[in-house]
């Protein structure tokens, strides 16, 4: 019989209520809604609360699932900065530029740690309320979890009639027969099922009435506290890395080498745990370095392909071998990670002083500025602390003019030229204050001048000299060498957080499709005849019930079951 709306709109008593939803735990701590006695201070004034009741009213605010999800909330705002601004331990060159372009909002952000907001006290302080609410929230519930699991299914309302989805028909079956079906039925369909009104053993009457209460979704519960914890797996796996790891980066110079030891660092920040002893003693070379260049259509100027090609030795006296490193393809040696972050040019120029003698000669690592690949840089040349020489400009990899000013028209180095303007004086570098090598310091330099008096603009091409004057010596732009960012991490609690992810959509997925569900058969005698009633309660909305109580019900009735004129009722609702 198909189901038809109820026009009964009664609402079930308070006490129907409570018996149908007996089982279903309220959070701890939960504390029903009561009028204050006469003459007690929260009913009238309010008093203030001593210290110990205002600390367990801060840690119930703390771990409300309200405060969990502002916190979470507040950690995805807090990681925005991290992501639009350049961070010192992901790429200390990009910071170097962007502090450069924007000289004014600098300090500010250095005060707010916006360079390295993920170790940032205020982002530190969002991550450890979020744990702590979460293990507040997590615990509670598993101890109510654990009660309601091992709690058996709840008897049956007295009014089956009053639930939302509900049927009833006659029988001449016998009771202990319905009983039998319905057994057999909910507990195929995995469903906790207890009997209530059997007969004790060694009583051979037939029961007048059996109600069998049948419950399922218990994985729903489990499913959110398993995200939940989940969570809680994805933080401390993040803060496991934080403690124990490592992050660095070093940019190396195509034909030379890199030693995992501190001094080969560009930028190294450690763990609060790690020693700096445990580095492990791995060392490559990188023989090559090979970038294509799409050179037509709309994609022209964009990298097709590039690859370090490295020598690797993973420990003093070990065997080497090749390894070709790409983007998304990092090298696995000593228990880090070793990832190509970025590449450049490194112009190669020999400095001789006034006396011809050389007084520097090498590459020297040039930052991009675009996507052309236009690099600045800096030079810097010791000597006596009036004659040290400075240089600072740029490299043009193909050099063209562009209204009037020097640029570059493609990233490769098809036409390279190097602009500088160079100086004269102390460099700083016996102060004992370290420097960057991407600035020069120009506080106590004088430039070589024009002789209208400005700074004088040095420009060669490849293989050219020129002299700087006043018997300074010589500059020559002998070529270019290509250089690699390698990034070095060691994450050693990396899979915890991928362990966490994978169980959080375990359970995301378990409490969005899992529903509990109570069912409740009640069989029994009346006139002679067996009346079998079935009602079914969701503990969430968004079911069908009433679908539910409809297939048990054609799975319990026998070919025939009701005479002329005997009434059918079902009801859901509304």
């Amino acid at each position: 019989m198909a189901l038809r709306p109820s026009s009964d709109t009664r609402e079930l008593d308070r006490d129907e209520r409570d018996e149908a939803s007996s089982g279903l735990d309220r959070p701890e701590g939960h504390v029903d809604a009561r009028p204050y006695p006469a003459g007690s201070s929260s009913g009238g004034e309010v008093s203030a609360l001593r210290p110990r009741e205002f600390a367990r009213w801060l840690w119930r605010q703390l771990t409300s699932m309200r405060t969990a999800l502002i916190l979470l909330f507040l950690l995805a705002v807090a990681a925005i900065p991290g992501s639009l601004i350049p961070q010192e331990r992901v790429d200390p060159s990009a910071v170097f530029l962007w502090q450069q372009k924007h000289p004014k909002l600098t300090p500010s952000f250095e005060r707010f740690g916006m360079f390295s907001v993920f170790s940032s006290v205020w982002f530190s302080a969002i991550y450890l309320l979020l744990m702590l609410s979460l293990l507040g929230c997590i615990i509670p519930r598993l101890r109510v979890y654990a009660r309601a699991v091992k709690q058996r299914p709840p008897r049956a309302p007295r009014h089956l009639s009053r639930l939302p989805a509900y049927d009833t028909w006659a029988t001449d079956e016998s009771v202990p027969v319905v009983a039998d079906r319905a057994r057999h039925l909910l507990s195929a369909q995995r469903r906790r099922l207890e009997v209530f009104g059997a007969a004790e053993p060694g009583d051979e009457r037939e029961p007048r009435e059996l109600v069998l209460s049948a419950e399922k979704g218990y994985l729903r519960e489990a499913g959110n506290l398993l995200f939940h914890v989940a969570v809680v797996v994805v933080l401390v796996g993040v803060a496991a890395t934080g403690l124990f790891g490592f992050k660095g980066s070093a940019a190396v110079i195509a034909g030379q080498g890199f030693s995992n030891t501190l001094i080969q660092y560009d930028d190294f920040t450690p763990g609060t745990r790690f020693d700096v002893s445990d580095l492990a003693p791995f060392s490559f070379t990188v023989d090559d370095f090979d970038v294509r260049w799409e050179r037509e259509g709309a994609g022209r100027g964009t990298p097709v392909n590039f690859a370090a090609h490295l020598t690797v030795t993973d420990e003093p006296g070990a065997t080497s071998y090749d390894y070709n490193l790409r983007v998304n393809h990092p090298l696995e040696v000593g228990g880090a990670s070793v990832y190509l972050v970025g590449h450049g040019y490194a112009p190669r120029v020999t400095v001789r002083d006034g006396e011809g003698k050389v007084a520097f000669s090498g590459p020297a690592v040039f930052l991009p500025q675009d996507a052309s690949f236009v690099s600045f840089g800096v030079i810097k040349v010791p000597g006596d602390t009036s004659t040290q020489l400075g240089f600072e400009g740029y490299f043009f990899p193909t050099a063209a003019l562009c209204k009037g000013q020097p640029c570059s028209t493609f990233p490769d180095a098809d036409n390279p030229v190097l602009s500088l303007i160079a100086y004269q004086g102390d460099l700083g570098l016996d102060d004992g204050q370290p420097q960057s090598v991407y600035v020069l310091d120009k506080s106590r330099m004088q430039p070589f001048k024009t002789p209208g008096g400005n700074p004088r603009a040095l420009l060669l091409a490849e293989g050219e000299t020129v002299k700087l004057g006043h018997g300074a010596g010589s500059i020559t732009f002998d070529g270019y060498d290509r250089w690699v960012k390698l990034q070095i991490n060691k994450a050693p609690g990396k899979v915890v957080p991928l362990v966490g992810v994978l169980a959080a959509i375990v359970g995301l997925l378990g409490s969005l499709f899992v529903r509990p569900r109570r069912t409740w058969v009640r069989i029994r005698r009346d006139t002679g005849r067996t009346v079998v009633e079935v009602a079914a309660l969701d503990r969430v909305s968004g079911g069908d019930p009433a679908a539910h109580v409809a297939e048990v019900g054609e799975a319990l009735r026998p070919a025939m079951t009701a005479g002329p004129g005997e009434h059918t009722r079902q009801e859901e609702s509304p």
